[in-house]
């Protein structure tokens, strides 16, 4: 089967990287992604490609070369979905906040909806790829929809899960360390397999892309999701023994980071692990083992969850307990709002909880984060539920400056680990502060040798 046409619905973190990629290094694929946001398909077709939604390095300038040629963004799905023979679902799948399995099973309403879009506009076969991170077998749902139209087409349904870092999301997709493709064992099957190959071989070596059973491709990114968030609470488990006995959390992860059967990534002590994946997936994970049953492995994974929250928690009472045990009307300044570098993603980010502790404490937050605005921080804020829109919005304010941040606050908190930051005035930073003068480096990023020698109090993570 020659693939010309390929349609992504959902024009967000995954869908739109992903597709923007596809587009440059398949010159004769027209790739349309939709989305029924105005607001965000407007985002991407903006003739300045440096205000496009998603900020990934590298990213704007691959949307510059394909936008117009080979690369779309609309809101007409419908157009864009009858036309497409590849349709990828990209869609949110949050962790739901209602009924049966409430706060751990994937929300699959964005799914279903798109399923039932795709079976309503189909008029030839297609081939559906779920890109969106799922519970295992939801491709058999998805199949049960389409199968169920009457208008007979044939659907093929096919799982190609992301293995995205956000930050180097580019990178990832320019050189995948593996590109997993799940679909049916069938000749039909097999055939739609091959086409979606064949997309992915015009940039990606053969023995890089793997192909499985679909419930296997499901499971598979779940699981790695849930082994790297491990590594990390794991880390940061230690990370607090660390601090009590003396020993060194850097060190210690450097030390077993040597050994090639742990190897060293995922071993960087911090104040928690944030984005859209590791949480809801682990959370999902739970759901599953625990609705075969499974109750020892769900506590096990769930443990990873519990690990992070208090990490986080943590971090926050670290600060009051520091400043005499009360930051009522203090200034706490926070470097980075994002929940890692090189991306503008604020999802579950160690920053939202951090601040929210504190603001229960009534501290007085000021952010800096070169690539989040106000609004998005007062949304991640309400969105929590903890107070009002109005005590949030008194509680917190942004700053387009590190230093006007800064200036007159009692302390000063690492929540990201942008670049930047190592590289400030921090002699600045500390004159315009209260004194003394706290550093609370939540990513140990900084030269704790550096900043006490100009007279911060610093304090890292697990040393």
């Amino acid at each position: 089967m020659k693939i010309t046409k390929i349609c992504c619905i959902g024009a967000g973190y995954v869908g739109g990287p992903t597709m923007a990629i596809i587009a440059q290094k398949c010159p004769h694929i027209q790739v349309t992604v939709v989305d029924l946001n105005a607001e965000r398909i407007a985002a991407w077709n903006d003739e300045d490609q440096n205000n496009i939604p998603i900020y990934e390095p590298g990213l704007s300038a691959i949307v510059a070369e394909a936008r117009g040629r080979n690369l779309f963004f609309s809101t007409n799905v419908d157009q864009a979905i009858d036309e497409a023979q590849i349709i990828f679902i990209s869609v949110n799948t949050p962790t739901k906040t209602y009924g049966k399995g409430k706060g751990m099973a994937a929300d699959l309403k964005y799914i279903e909806l798109c399923a039932r879009q795709i079976a309503k506009i189909a008029k030839d076969d297609k081939i559906v790829v779920e890109k969106s991170t799922l519970p295992v077998r939801t491709a058999e749902a998805i199949k049960s929809i389409l199968d169920n139209t009457g208008n007979h087409v044939q659907f093929q349904i096919l799982s190609n899960p992301e293995f995205l870092a956000e930050g180097t999301a580019v990178q990832d997709l320019l050189n995948p360390d593996r590109i997993l493709i799940g679909g049916d064992p069938s000749a039909g099957g097999q055939k739609a397999i091959q086409a979606l190959v064949d997309v992915y071989s015009n940039w990606v070596a053969p023995e890089k892309i793997l192909t499985t059973n679909v419930w296997s491709s499901e499971l598979s990114k779940l699981t790695a999701n849930a082994f790297l968030a491990q590594r990390i609470s794991s880390i940061n488990s230690l990370s607090e023994l660390c601090e009590k006995t003396g020993a060194d959390i850097n060190e210690v992860a450097k030390a077993i980071g040597t050994d090639s059967r742990i190897g060293s990534k995922f071993l960087k002590a911090s104040v928690g692990f944030g984005g859209s994946c590791f949480q809801k997936d682990i959370l999902n994970l739970v759901y599953i083992a625990k609705s075969y049953g499974l109750n020892e492995v769900a506590d096990y994974w769930e443990q990873v969850i519990i690990m992070n929250d208090h990490q986080k928690k943590r971090f926050a009472n670290k600060i009051v307990q520091t400043l005499y045990n009360t930051v009522a009307d203090k200034k706490i300044a926070f470097l980075g709002w994002a929940f890692k570098k090189d991306t503008n993603d604020t999802r579950e980010s160690a920053a939202i909880y951090v601040a929210n502790d504190l603001i229960n404490e009534q501290a007085k937050i000021a952010v800096y984060d070169p690539k989040v605005s106000h609004k998005k921080v007062l949304n991640d804020l309400d969105y929590l539920e903890t107070r009002t829109s109005d005590k949030n919005a008194n509680a917190i304010s942004s700053f387009d400056s590190p230093y006007e941040a800064c200036k007159a606050a009692h302390a000063i908190a690492i929540l990201t680990e942008w670049d930047e930051f190592i590289n400030y005035d921090w002699q600045q930073l500390y004159d315009g502060m209260q004194k003394p003068a706290f550093v609370f480096d939540g990513r140990n990023i900084l030269n704790k040798t550096a900043l006490e020698a100009i007279g911060f109090v610093y304090q890292g993570i697990g040393a």
